[in-house]
């Protein structure tokens, strides 16, 4: 009896501390999904999803499961989706970001490009590991994400990706045209909920200057992954984007209201 006692607290112990973060499972959970803007440990690096917690209550878990280098594509075929659905629960809510990515070769380098759009349009390859992989479009993967979350009665926020420190005629570039139109298409089409992150942060950019954003938001290593300064101002992006949401469903979450 004394060891099937311990093997159930060693079972519940994993349980609660998946993947390192605490989850109380009699509150709902917010899950983070997407790439190394959103999940990020590296030296001088920060990810929004590493600070967005401390704009939420106790009254909800904050559990981030972004992981850097990832796209659609390989969030899905890796398996960190599935995980992802397997723990969700009704009243669940999970934001998905990703884009940065996407755009990468489908076959060859790191065999993580998806295909442009939202269509159903595919492409066979021979994948990194020689095994036959039938590719798909940003918007289907995304789709499927949607899916299985609903299946568990969780609610979806898809957002467009964070702007990037690039700049031309003194503004931030967009990706309207690219994922993040793409993005909303695909929220508009299954009728979830969506938040224009890129934009949001795009403007905020704009106002402080080129100058001033490069030197405080990003780190001189590249002009993708933010500070933690920069991961501070999109976490805040994020909520303010939550914040506008039709019913504004995580109001309750929210921390200082």
């Amino acid at each position: 009896m004394k060891k099937i006692t311990v093997t159930l607290s060693l079972i519940m112990a994993a349980a609660i501390f998946a993947f390192g973060q605490k989850i109380d499972p009699a509150k709902p959970t917010l899950f983070l999904v997407g790439d190394s803007t959103v999940n990020n440990s590296s030296e001088g690096f920060k990810g929004w999803g590493n600070v967005v917690g401390e704009l939420f209550n106790d009254q909800i878990n904050v559990v981030n499961r972004a992981r850097g280098g990832r796209s659609s594509r390989t969030f899905f075929t890796e398996g960190l989706w599935q995980k992802v659905a397997d723990e969700l629960k009704a009243g669940d809510f999970v934001l998905i970001q990703f884009g940065h990515n996407d755009g990468g070769p489908v076959d060859k380098e790191k065999f993580r490009g998806s295909l442009k759009g939202t269509g159903e349009e595919t492409q066979d390859i021979t994948g990194q590991n020689g095994q036959p992989e039938t590719v798909r479009t940003f918007g289907w993967y995304l789709r499927k994400f949607i899916a299985d979350a609903r299946a568990k009665q969780a609610t979806v926020i898809l957002l467009s990706p964070v702007p990037r420190n690039q700049w031309r005629e003194g503004r931030v570039r967009r990706e309207n045209e690219s994922y993040g139109k793409w993005s909303r298409e695909v929220a508009e089409k299954e009728k979830v909920l969506f938040v224009d992150l890129n934009e949001i942060t795009a403007q905020k950019y704009e106002k402080e200057g080129a100058e001033i954003v490069a030197a405080t938001y990003f780190t001189t290593k590249d002009h993708t992954h933010t500070s933690a300064a920069g991961a501070k101002m999109n976490a805040e992006s994020v909520v303010e984007g939550l914040k506008k949401l039709p019913g504004n469903p995580l109001k309750k979450y929210f921390a200082n209201q």
